[in-house]
């Protein structure tokens, strides 16, 4: 019933996106099939070409999905084009297969014969060939369509939209609600293109080879009918095309705001984006959601984003590769003029609140084994299980570093991304994980927060990254955001974050209250 109730509430987002994850999946396809078939017509004339395409093809098929999107975001940047692109790689492989096992398996005899009438090459592949073999294509094509939409659900990841989106967000703020949301609709897509498809493959099909089955009569009668579905079907894509185009005049002040892909972010992003909308004459594009700390400033110096607000510390050790240290304004001096000399990037007023990591145990485990610091741990360590952030393992400022400083050595280390971990350590499958101080997830399982006792962690202070020409341009964002910056404390933060988190607003409902109520928009 809840489920029912979860869809009924935010039945307007789940349809958006159902239909962004049609258009994405739709565009892939078309391209897989423009670029399949006729490879699989080249290297049927063309034999000395088969082995080497269909082994190109199926090594791309056995390269992780995720890989494969992290290798394309350097050359594509970020947003559907990389998604698409990656799934036009993963589709070709049956449609290039049937397309020759179809031109393949046509009787010797029958082409012999067509070339004894005088038809040439060109007419025998599009009279002869093509025809017959078109229910061993739309069969490949069938089965690409159905892993394609469950691929394009990764197109979320990198801001590209689609159902994945609420996939993504369920998994980290340990909503299955929200993850059904996305998969429910996904599975029952993917149900729908198989019929598609399945329609086009019958209908493709000549009516001798299905009478073994069905009767003539009700053979043709099902055609009507499938006519009548692909007709329809391709009308209503058609029209979601359409309707993508805006017809009406550009502006030109157009900031593009991005976010890494924590509930946190989403909150700042949606945050930005209506303080500069609302006190600005600037418009605003949102591309929140977009992957990790690499993936996001690569965004931003290759001209995919304008700003997005970032972490001191990330920014001191992970980007410019400093070992970190916890003096805080030395830390925002020197990020401030490095960004500035190395990347054109201008960097804000430091925000009010200081997101820096910190370790987190459960009560039980805390009281279990008297622990208060992390110096703490040292005695202990050996008998528990730490599940961090997979950034966190690779990390200066991280796991390595923390080890190094208290002497930690665990009994066994296993990397989960996101929300997972908490789940993790409320299961019991590990005893401590890395948490950010501003988690709404802490509130939400009542974690006990280590103190760093050593002052290991170098200071997180939220500051506002942004391209030195999108400043110059538009001075008056800086104004806009370093007002908002003093109203977001630790505190603050952490219950805008606990109420996607744990009451299940959205992030974006969230950020406009909060600027509501503190009158920051105008």
């Amino acid at each position: 019933m809840e489920l029912i109730d979860y869809f009924i509430d935010n039945k307007s987002q789940i349809i958006s996106l159902c239909i962004e994850h049609i258009k994405l999946t739709s565009l892939a396809l078309v391209i897989a099939i423009i670029i399949g078939v006729p490879i699989g017509i080249l290297i049927n004339y063309k034999q000395k070409l088969n082995k080497p395409v269909l082994g190109i093809t199926s090594v791309t098929q056995a390269i992780p999905s995720m890989a494969l999107l992290g290798f394309m975001i350097p050359f594509l940047g970020i947003g559907t084009a990389p998604a698409i692109v990656v799934v036009v790689l993963y589709s070709l492989l049956p449609i290039i297969k049937n397309t020759y096992t179809g031109l393949t398996n046509i009787s010797p005899a029958t082409i012999e014969a067509a070339k004894g009438i005088g038809l040439t090459k060109a007419q025998i592949l599009t009279k002869i060939q093509i025809p017959q073999a078109l229910p061993i294509i739309m069969a490949g094509v069938r089965i690409s369509s159905v892993s394609a939409v469950g691929l394009m659900t990764m197109a979320a990841f990198i801001g590209g939209g689609g159902l994945g989106y609420l996939i993504f967000s369920g998994i980290r703020t340990v909503n299955n609600y929200q993850i059904l949301a996305g998969a429910i609709p996904a599975c029952i897509l993917a149900l729908l293109v198989d019929y598609f498809f399945g329609a086009i493959e019958k209908l493709v099909t000549p009516i001798s080879l299905q009478q073994e089955k069905k009767s003539k009569e009700k053979i043709i009668k099902e055609r009507r009918r499938n006519k009548l579905i692909i007709l329809f079907t391709i009308i209503i894509l058609a029209l979601l095309f359409l309707h993508e185009i805006d017809f009406s005049k550009k502006t030109e002040n157009v900031v593009r705001v991005g976010s890494k892909d924590f509930t946190e972010q989403e909150i700042l992003c949606y945050m930005t984006a209506h303080a500069i909308e609302s006190n600005t004459n600037i418009e605003v594009v949102n591309e929140c959601n977009l992957g990790g700390a690499q993936v996001v400033f690569s965004a931003l110096t290759n001209d995919n984003i304008d700003l997005y607000i970032d972490y001191a510390g990330t920014d001191y050790t992970d980007i410019l590769k400093h070992q970190p240290i916890s003096d805080t304004e030395k830390v925002y001096q020197t990020i401030k003029k490095e960004m500035k000399e190395k990347y054109n990037v201008e960097v804000l007023d430091q925000m009010a609140f200081n997101n820096t990591y910190a370790l987190a145990v459960t009560k039980e485990t805390a009281k279990k084994y008297n622990l208060k610091t992390i110096s703490d741990l040292k005695k202990v360590s050996r008998n528990l299980t730490i599940a961090p952030t997979l950034e966190f393992i690779n990390r200066e400022d991280g796991l390595p570093g923390l080890e190094k400083e208290y002497g930690l050595v665990f009994k066994d280390t296993i990397g989960i991304d996101g929300s997972p971990r908490y789940t993790a350590l409320i299961n019991g499958d590990a005893q401590v994980i890395d948490a950010f101080t501003t988690d709404g997830l802490l509130k939400k399982f009542d974690l006990v927060v280590l103190e760093d006792d050593k002052n290991f962690f170098p200071p997180y202070n939220a500051i506002p990254l942004i391209r030195e020409e999108t400043l110059e341009k538009y001075p008056e964002i800086k104004e806009v955001l370093n007002n908002l910056g003093t109203y977001l404390t630790d505190e603050v933060m952490q219950d805008l974050n606990y109420q996607v988190d744990e009451l299940g607003k959205s992030p974006e409902k969230v950020a406009t209250d909060f600027l509501s109520v503190t009158n920051l928009t105008s």
